[in-house]
């Protein structure tokens, strides 16, 4: 009967209207919340088949579909911790529950969420006030991070990071610029310089030149401190006396004192050496290149000497950079990445299954995740310092909230003529 479905019409909306309600609310209710995404509420009707021609209508309804519309993106809010993290663009942080940590089977769930902001405990494990804590992939002791599966969690750690860390940084590699003097080169010439071991530990390179019969001819001899003063390099050194080249490099050439090991290359003029540690790579200049040693007037000077490594020292800092490593800053001024923070991907993030705190898990209509270094591929940057606000418009919501308020009473008048209908059809019977 016709009027029996109008009933059952202005009942559904009625539904339909109170869906759409409570999803205004909720984006109401989270329009401060750092990384919400909107909720939205699509009407779809239903239709009940009728006979054509036959001069009647049966009202089908509706119902509401609703969504997390998880691909919208917030505006970034700046902050002032260097652990406050948001996506400048498409992915999302890999993120666990610290209650997972603690699990005897040692599963642990893949979450995902936009932004956080990421203390360290007294575990030093990085994590949000509500328990959710940063996944990443470990780097080695170098700095380097090693190739991790990018289609599972294998691989992915929780961030740790000790305030009484310390590291040291060993050197491996010298650029050695020093000035012979062209005249009265009659005295052997001393220079030490520091270098830093596998330990931390201070060692020093103790150089001589020493001035040869031949003019414009050295010795250059290189002992080790680590090795009790072993000789680890010894070299005939020939400066170039021409109008064109003149105080530059002519000729390199190992003496018999020489290890084998220790070799030139005039390719990109550095000494092969072998230090108590390991191998060092010493620059002190290609064939007629003016930045490395020279024979220059009469004055012997280190002109300039540099060298990376460092001593051991304490962590100061941490900060994440766009790519989202994690770099670690020392008192030293050695800074060395010890985390890489992927960037969670899905093909389709609005089929992503919603969680508390704003975090999201795989689902079959979302698709299988992917892990990308950030910026690659076509996720966003990582974004330091700051946090992704709520996706909620104040305004958009109170004006859908007048016109669903409107179609929930126009509802409602629909049920209570339907109703006076009814009354007037039962009183003619009587």
């Amino acid at each position: 009967m016709t009027i029996s479905s109008s009933l059952n019409a202005g009942v559904a909306g009625l539904n339909a209207n109170a869906t759409r309600l409570a999803t205004i609310s909720d984006n109401i209710a989270n329009s401060n919340t750092y990384g919400y995404k909107r909720a939205s509420a699509d009407f779809e009707s239903f239709v009940i088949a009728n006979n054509s021609g036959a001069g009647a209508y049966s009202a089908g309804g509706v119902r509401a579909e609703t969504t997390r519309l998880i691909d919208e993106r917030g505006a970034l809010i700046s902050t002032a911790n260097a652990t406050d993290l948001a996506v400048g663009g498409r992915g999302m942080l890999p993120v666990t529950t610290a209650v997972s940590l603690d699990s005897a089977s040692g599963d642990q769930p893949m979450m995902m969420t936009t932004t956080g902001s990421f203390y360290t405990d007294s575990d030093g494990v990085l994590k949000t006030d509500s328990g959710l804590v940063l996944l990443a992939w470990p780097a080695d002791a170098d700095g380097t991070i090693p190739t991790f599966p990018r289609d599972t969690m294998a691989g992915l750690e929780p961030v740790v990071i000790n305030a009484n860390q310390t590291a040291g940084d060993p050197t491996t590699m010298m650029n050695l610029g020093v000035n012979l003097p062209a005249e009265d080169a009659t005295e052997t010439l001393p220079l030490s310089v520091e270098y830093f071991g596998n330990l931390g530990t201070s060692e020093t390179l103790d150089m001589t030149f020493v001035p040869a019969a031949a003019d414009n001819t050295w010795t250059f001899t290189i002992n080790d401190s680590a090795q009790s003063g072993a000789l680890i390099g010894e070299y005939t050194l020939v400066f170039d006396a021409t109008r064109g080249n003149g105080g530059t490099l002519a000729s390199v050439t190992p003496t018999a004192n020489n290890p084998a090991s220790a070799t030139y290359s005039s390719a990109d003029g550095t000494l092969a050496l072998t230090v108590d540690g390991g191998p060092l790579e010493m620059t002190i200049g290609k064939i007629g290149d003016t930045n490395g040693l020279t024979q220059l007037s009469d004055n012997f000077a280190p002109t300039q000497i540099t060298k990376d490594g460092s001593p051991v020292g304490n962590l100061t800092s941490v900060e994440v950079d766009d790519n989202g490593y994690i770099t670690a800053t020392y008192d030293t001024g050695f800074t060395r990445k010890i985390y890489q923070i992927p960037l969670v991907d899905v093909p389709n993030p609005n089929g992503l299954i919603s969680m508390n705190n704003q975090t999201y898990q795989v689902s079959p209509d979302s698709g299988s995740f992917f892990l990308w270094d950030a910026g690659d591929g076509s996720t966003g940057a990582i974004v330091g310092y700051a946090r992704e606000g709520s996706t909620t418009d104040v305004a958009g919501e109170l004006t859908d909230l007048i016109q669903t308020q409107r179609a929930y009473s126009s509802n409602a008048k629909v049920i209570q003529t339907v109703d006076e209908m009814l009354q007037e059809t039962t009183n003619i019977k009587r």
